[in-house]
């Protein structure tokens, strides 16, 4: 069933306009080794234009390209106190372990076809993704926007999410050298129990308590703290603990456990029509209600495992109307 999702084809999203009415965008982080921050940031001004700003020598942004604001970091937390010679030091030590990001601004879906050209000419340069080393944790993240903000939008994408997440890892497994890595964990069964059973009549302060209560953390292939933060975050707050909260943005934050940069069959684009499947099935609303029950049904069984699930959602999807 993989090959029936394109490498170089964007996918158009079922709802394609947003909260304000205009198209959606998607804002793309990509992590991986290999190149300095100031060489990246050489690539991406190559590549789409802009002027090269330097913050510090680990925190540069190209600016006015042709896909807008690009940052380029290392992705550590001691990269704030660049300047110090010690901390120097530690961040160009660390850089076997720990990535190089880079943060676009948002884009056009058609946009991420420019964003594995850019893969391309940084993996030519030398840049290694996750496949290329056993303690790169390394990952793609992207945050497509919302199409609204209350629970009609939103329950019927994270009820698809939480329903398919099984299914997607088993599809495209996750290098064992990673999974035991704590940010490549799935939702609990719990929350999806609650989102299969309940979900479709839930509201977001629903949303939020289950979610809080049941995974309070940014290390989940779909972190909702971010949109959380954004429609509730008094509410947000009170529950998760706030080291947890780096932002609130009208977004899924879809966090990708791996970025195999340079690996074939492997590009941005697939990944992103990956996240237009959960899409399509919460566009649904049969297939929705239907995978819930098999869900539900799934889970009355003493002994049903996650690859029996995962069995259940090829067999159903297969047939489904979503894969064009």
């Amino acid at each position: 069933m993989r090959d029936r999702i394109p490498l170089d084809r964007p996918w158009a999203l079922p709802v394609p306009q947003g909260c304000s009415g205009e198209a959606r965008r998607v804002g793309v982080e990509i992590e991986f080794a290999g190149l300095t921050e100031a060489a990246a940031a050489d690539i991406v001004q190559a590549a789409w234009g802009g002027t090269v700003r330097a913050k510090t020598d680990h925190d540069l942004t190209v600016t006015g390209g042709t896909h807008g604001d690009v940052g380029i970091e290392l992705d550590i937390v001691l990269r704030d106190k660049a300047g110090h010679v010690i901390a120097d030091k530690l961040l160009n030590w660390s850089r076997a372990v720990v990535p190089v990001e880079i943060v676009t601004a948002p884009l056009s879906p058609a946009d991420l076809v420019a964003v594995d050209g850019l893969i391309g000419d940084l993996v030519a340069a030398g840049a290694e993704g996750s496949q290329d080393g056993m303690l790169y944790g390394f990952g793609m993240h992207l945050n497509p926007e919302v199409t609204g903000t209350d629970a009609a939008h939103i329950l019927p994408v994270v009820r698809a999410y939480g329903l398919l997440e099984d299914w997607l890892r088993a599809m495209d497994p996750i290098d064992p050298s990673r999974r035991l890595l704590p940010f490549v964990d799935p939702w609990p069964r719990g929350l999806v129990d609650l989102l299969a059973a309940e979900g479709d009549g839930w509201d977001i302060d629903d949303l939020l308590r289950a979610y809080a209560d049941l995974t309070p953390t940014r290390n989940r292939g779909l972190d909702l703290l971010p949109l959380l933060e954004h429609l509730r975050p008094a509410a947000l707050s009170e529950r998760v603990d706030p080291a947890m909260l780096k932002g609130a943005r009208p977004t899924y934050h879809y966090r990708l456990p791996e970025a195999r940069l340079g690996a074939p069959g492997w590009s941005a684009v697939y990944e992103w029509n990956r996240w237009v499947l959960v899409e399509r099935v919460a566009a649904d609303r049969d297939l929705l209600a239907h995978l819930a029950e098999l869900w539900r049904d799934h889970r009355t069984s003493l002994t049903s495992t996650r690859g029996d699930w995962v069995l259940r959602v090829q067999a159903t999807l297969g047939a489904a109307a979503i894969w064009s």
